[in-house]
């Protein structure tokens, strides 16, 4: 009775780690690329899907089209978007240099880790609150005896303890990963 609220939980922390890999770090993420889309034939794609994006070294991503056509179209894209960096087009690939974050902006990024962490809590919290209401009305109704609906509510709880601590963890992570120079 308690797994399609534990695969709930799952997805909310899924949310997160996917928020999180768009979250600009200092090092070279191809998951930053994730929600910009060329204009491909008149379909919006997503750049992973028109070219090969790898890690080239620790701040440098390089982007290789499939079709070099393609190559202005997704510069464009690239400074349309809200990455924030300057692609260079060397009429093979594309590359983007991560500057350093300063203080500053890495503090900024923690608060916006803290803050994706906390709504991912929240999302948690309500799947256990829907679940208890449900574990209520079933007693109410007389589908589930009282011990029945204290152990589910316990069993609920232990999950959503779980989750939370999961959550925090890959919010700590994510703050250390943030952080380093």
């Amino acid at each position: 009775m308690t797994k399609k609220y534990e695969d709930r939980m799952t997805s909310a922390v899924k949310h997160l780690e996917s928020e999180y890999a768009s979250v600009r770090a200092g090092r070279a993420n191809p998951g930053v690329l994730d929600k910009v889309t060329v204009d491909y034939y008149g379909v919006a794609t997503p750049i992973n899907q028109v070219a090969t994006v790898s890690v080239t070294e620790a701040r440098t991503l390089s982007i290789q089209p499939w079709d070099r056509s393609l190559l202005k179209a997704v510069v464009k894209a690239i400074q349309m978007s809200d990455v924030g960096i300057n692609p260079i087009d060397d009429g093979i690939s594309i590359r983007l240099v991560f500057p350093a974050p300063t203080e500053e902006r890495r503090k900024a990024l923690a608060k916006d880790v803290s803050k994706m962490a906390e709504e991912a809590k929240v999302a948690v919290r309500n799947v256990r609150r829907d679940a208890m209401d449900k574990f209520k009305a079933a007693k109410k109704a007389g589908e589930l005896t009282e011990d029945d609906q204290k152990k589910l509510e316990e069993k609920m709880q232990k999950i959503t303890d779980k989750f939370i601590k999961e959550i925090d963890e890959v919010a700590a992570k994510k703050t250390k990963e943030v952080m380093e120079l």
